[in-house]
């Protein structure tokens, strides 16, 4: 089975499947046979379920040849964040403090999607406990498709670089800054942060409650709407979900986007920090918008660029209090960049805390307010390509470099996050050196549909989704 098939979206891989043009076995073992040749350079998983993917694709294609009611997703491969439970095999987080750790039962997203008939191919890399900053990655250091010096970009690397490299058709990340939409972002794939409470996090390993959203990533944002469909809704046991019974996200992608407002945030867009390529790109992806009929406009959010602090001042304090007992017990299996990020988050005054807990009521108000006079916001998902592995060990030797570190590339998708907002990252480019570029779209809460709405529109008028990396 050739590449042409592999590259699929899983939406074309399930219709193929459900008319017998296309075997489950067959291209569950084409995907094998692409990680056995490539992972040895991406490392992408942690885990390969060979056996029992093989096992669920025999019972695929029985299914099919039976003429048996088929779930959406029916024979399809996709692959986790190592962040999601799943019963009989191990869930690391990317930590050794958790290398032998066999869940006894699926997270709800896992089984969610098993339900729908898709098959679990894996378990993927990711920065240690998804909280960013590993330097030394126990399962190895995940790498770029598109330049195997270049970052995947995190928490999700895994996520990110198997749709990329086509290792699975479709793949679950976890966002709780920016973990889907920066490795979409520098990946090179379509990638949604649902808004906060309408997918489950039962069974997800946390690393800040009131921030932590898993999502879908895919090759295409058709493939997105398909899997949020099948996550999203209420979960009893886990009591933050909505009650809301979600639409159908892939009939809502009509492409007809005509008289829809478009706020683009100028701090993010027009910054000094932003790339001129990705600036670039991003404005001609709002020229495309504009001649699908949206009317797009300048909006000012003067505190965005303030957004990445505030979130590391909530997101680690959480973290770090979550990680007090192996921080004290088992202090040297964690990786020196998390080990240090944690301690410095535990020392945090509480009234800096407070101090970031009020900085995000104000972002967040900035959000929403701006999305009461447009219907979406855009700008760039981050502030340029993909940078060099090398890049994120390099010493720092002032304040200001270590700010720029830390909270500038944070500042382009945590507003989303604060905000408990939907987000997506969609291709827009290609930089002059070949790494991807990403349109960032970001909607009011549970109007999911509309963000994906637009950036379907958007990606079926433009080609950058059909792009592949040479491997």
């Amino acid at each position: 089975m050739g590449d042409d098939v592999v590259y699929l979206s899983a939406t074309r891989q399930a219709e193929l499947i459900r008319a017998k043009q296309v075997s489950p076995v067959e291209l569950l073992r084409a995907y094998l046979d692409r990680i056995d040749r490539l992972d040895g350079r991406l490392r992408a998983y942690i885990t390969v379920t060979r056996e029992a993917a093989l096992a669920a694709a025999r019972q695929a294609e029985d299914a099919v040849l039976r003429g048996a009611r088929l779930g959406p997703l029916h024979g399809v491969a996709f692959a986790v964040k190592d962040q999601f439970a799943t019963r009989g095999v191990r869930t690391t987080a990317g930590s050794r403090i958790l290398a032998d750790n066999v869940p006894d039962e699926d997270a709800t997203v896992v089984a969610r999607l098993t339900a729908a008939g898709g098959i679990l191919l894996g378990k993927l890399n990711l920065t240690e406990f998804a909280l960013g900053g590993t330097i030394n990655f126990p399962f190895g250091q995940p790498r770029n498709p598109w330049n195997t010096e270049h970052d995947t970009g995190g928490s999700s690397a895994g996520s990110g670089a198997a749709v990329a490299a086509a290792l699975c058709a479709v793949s679950l990340g976890e966002d709780t800054g920016g973990s889907v939409r920066t490795p979409a972002s520098w990946c090179g794939v379509a990638g949604h942060r649902p808004t906060w409470g309408l997918v489950s996090r039962h069974g997800c390993i946390p690393l800040a409650w009131s921030l932590d959203a898993p999502g879908p990533l895919g090759r295409t944002v058709e493939d997105c709407a398909l899997v949020l469909r099948i996550i999203a809704g209420h979960d009893p046991r886990d009591p933050l979900t909505t009650r809301r019974t979600p639409p159908d996200y892939r009939a809502a992608l009509t492409g007809d986007i005509n008289g829809l407002r478009v706020g683009v945030i100028r701090e993010l867009t027009y910054g000094a920090e932003t790339d001129p390529e990705m600036r670039d790109a991003v404005l001609a992806a709002i020229d495309v918008l504009a001649r699908l009929g949206a009317a797009a406009d300048e909006v000012s959010l003067p505190l965005l660029p303030s957004a990445g602090a505030a979130f590391m001042a909530i997101c680690d304090s959480e973290g770090a209090a979550r990680h007090l007992g192996w921080l004290r017990t088992r202090p040297g299996d964690y990786d020196q960049g998390t080990r240090r990020r944690l301690l410095a988050a535990g020392l945090i005054p509480a009234a800096l805390v407070q101090k970031g807990q009020q900085a995000r009521a104000l972002v967040r108000a900035q959000v929403l307010d701006a999305l009461a006079r447009f219907d979406v916001l855009v700008a760039p998902t981050s502030h340029r390509p993909a940078p060099a592995i090398a890049a994120f060990t390099a010493p720092i030797t002032s304040k200001a470099e270590a700010a720029a570190r830390f909270f500038t590339r944070r500042s382009f998708t945590t507003p989303a996050a604060l905000a408990g907002t939907p987000a997506m990252a969609v291709p827009c480019g290609f930089s002059a050196s070949g790494l991807p570029l990403s349109l960032q779209i970001i909607g009011r809460r549970y109007e999911d549909a509309t963000v994906l709405r637009v950036g379907h529109a958007y990606e079926q008028a433009t080609e950058w989704h059909r792009r592949r990396p040479t491997l």
